[in-house]
């Protein structure tokens, strides 16, 4: 499933403090590589992209594996609780009015090619997402591929445009400033314009710089590409940063193994050593990892089995030892009693939902009107979809009504409330006289992106087919393969049916999927009240207030037709006696969070 970054669609589990963390807690003291020991994983979708930073390649299928490659600040374990990454590096607050925020990368730290982990890593990180350097007005969706998603053209010349979804009034985009080196050359200091609630989530790991410098300015020696792309920052040299910048966009996306392979560089545990279009993509253990996370299983393979049952006969079949697939009544089913496995069930961070078009559709215009934005959501066929789909697996399932809260969070009722109101049954009447209002024919087509691999997501599509021809509307098939790089694309759809999954229990994080220019602002949605409710957020630390300001985000969106929430996923995680250490987090990226726990037992050993 297409999963974004930065909470990942605003699933919200609860409000994170400005406090910070406990140190990590990490792999057992003196944990080693057993060698000779290698775990296959079963995952949904392809690998496509080692930089999970940019709006192309935000996927979970990519994060998860980039989750054991790079290192970075902190992550959160399966409490879910935010832990630092003491071994990797430090930071803190050193000011809150005005905030200032020092980074600093411990000495020792270093990339799979023994180049040092330091300060020019995080300035390009910095520059990338904070998007301090783009070009005013630049449209880069219009050098977007409808079938793909990706970047065909060159932009124009000196044109800078860091594909991150940074926008000026949240997240990094509040340091606009250059931030100041440390004299060791290991750290930077950020100064924010206003102070932001969730400061402590938003530096990932950073991708090399090196490896940035020599594919982007064509620079041979690893310390002179690293030292030109810092120059490029502080001196704001645009000719050079508009390379940088097209790198960083389209430079580490791959979908077999890459001919330049210093796009794999690695500085987290493991390191990418094989790939296989659409099959498989092999991780070893890194030799020159230095941190906290030593892991333990030499060689890790993610299969790409799109359907779930047959993930569930590669785990029987032992070709698979880890699987964590859509859950299905088959899928259930099938698990039940198969020796040697362990199967684990709960409900997972992830909700399905629907969203339209405001703009840029492929239908043009047919969204553009609330009347017609309402006409078809009251055609969604929610409550049916989940007795169908969902209760025979959890037979308490009902239908989510929220975008921002997951049920039984504080605040959810309140948000609830709007969502009902507006959209609480399906009322094939009131959608036929809407479209009307909508001036509409009878027939008008709405093209519908999905995962044509996701045997539920066809189910979906037909349930929502049906409704909504009652109502006047023809729904086609959009579906692809692909479907995650599509997201967003101008001229790709006109809705969409996929899956948010939270990746943080940040305040704010739900502004990015709705703010203007937001990076999971996939429907190209505008509305200043929003902007202005998630401006606020970003700068509230009082917890009242944000559940507050969460409840007018759902009270916005329901009345603007911006889409709507389905169900909660169900979820489960079934693995063999080949292993031990498998723990999942409901946060992304779920049975990847403790990679480094996982232990091979002696049947792996043996084996």
């Amino acid at each position: 499933m297409r999963i974004k970054r930065f909470a990942a669609g605003g699933v919200l589990l609860a409000t994170g403090a400005l406090v910070l963390s406990a140190c990590t807690p990490g792999a057992a003291p003196g944990a080693e590589i057993v060698e000779g020991t290698s775990i296959t994983a079963a995952w949904n979708q392809p690998f496509y992209s080692a930089n999970g930073n940019t709006s192309f390649g935000n996927a979970t299928a990519n994060n998860n594996i980039n989750y054991m490659t790079y290192s970075g600040f902190n992550f959160y374990d399966n409490t879910p609780e935010l832990q630092q990454d003491t071994a990797f590096g430090t930071y803190e607050a050193v000011s809150e009015d005005p905030l200032q925020v020092q980074w600093t990368v411990n000495e020792g730290a270093q990339w799979s090619d023994e180049v040092p982990v330091d300060a020019a890593d995080l300035l390009l990180q910095w520059a990338a997402l904070s998007g301090a350097f783009n070009t005013e007005g630049f449209e880069a969706s219009e050098y977007q591929d409808p079938e793909t998603g990706a970047f065909t053209t060159d932009f124009p010349e000196n044109t800078v445009f860091f594909d991150s979804g940074a926008t000026p009034d949240s997240g990094l985009g509040l340091v606009q400033e250059t931030p100041e080196v440390n004299e060791d050359g290991r750290g930077v200091l950020m100064n924010y314009s206003a102070f932001d609630v969730d400061w402590e989530l938003r530096f990932g790991a950073p991708l090399p710089a090196h490896v940035v410098g020599m594919g982007a300015l064509g620079i041979e020696d690893p310390a002179e590409a690293k030292q030109a792309v810092l120059d490029a920052i502080q001196n704001e040299d645009m000719a050079a940063l508009s390379s940088i910048a097209s790198f960083w966009n389209n430079g580490f996306n791959f979908t077999e193994m890459p001919s330049d392979t210093s796009v794999l560089t690695s500085s987290g545990p493991y390191i990418i050593s094989d790939f296989v279009a659409d099959q498989y993509v092999t991780l070893q253990a890194n030799e020159n990892y230095v941190g906290d996370h030593q892991p333990q299983v030499q060689t890790i393979t993610i299969r790409f089995i799109t359907d779930p049952m047959a993930a569930v006969t590669a785990l029987q079949n032992g070709d698979v030892d880890i699987i964590q697939p859509q859950a299905t009544a088959d899928v259930r089913a099938a698990l039940d009693g198969t020796e040697n496995i362990t199967v684990q069930y709960g409900e997972g961070a992830t909700y399905e939902h629907v969203d339209l078009q405001f703009d840029n559709s492929k239908n043009p215009g047919v969204f553009s009107t609330l009347e017609a934005r309402r006409s078809f959501l009251l055609t969604i066929p929610r409550q049916e979809i989940v007795d169908r789909l969902i209760v025979p697996l959890n037979p308490e399932a009902t239908v989510r009504n929220s975008l921002v809260f997951v049920p039984g969070a504080e605040g959810y009722d309140d948000a609830a409330a709007a969502w009902s109101e507006n959209f609480g049954e399906v009322d094939i009447e009131q959608a036929t006289a809407l479209r009307e209002q909508a001036g509409l024919a009878e027939g008008t087509e709405v093209c519908l992106l999905f995962a044509s691999t996701n045997p539920r997501r066809v189910q979906e599509f037909e349930l929502i087919r049906e409704s909504a021809a009652q109502a006047g509307w023809t729904v086609t098939d959009c579906s692809s393969p692909e479907w995650g790089g599509l997201l967003g694309t101008p001229g790709a759809y006109d809705a969409s049916l996929f899956g948010w999954q939270s990746t943080s229990l940040g305040a704010s994080e739900a502004g990015p999927n709705f703010e203007t220019g937001g990076i999971n602002n996939l429907s190209f949605y505008s509305n200043e009240e929003m902007d202005a409710v998630v401006q606020e957020l970003g700068g509230t630390a009082d917890e009242a207030r944000q559940i507050e300001l969460k409840v007018e985000i759902d009270r916005i969106l329901a009345e603007d037709a911006f889409g709507i929430p389905i169900f909660q996923f169900p979820e489960v995680t079934a693995f063999s006696d080949r292993i031990s250490g498998i723990d999942p987090s409901p946060l992304a990226p779920t049975i990847f969070w403790n990679v480094w726990d996982w232990t091979p037992t002696e049947t792996n050993i043996e084996g």
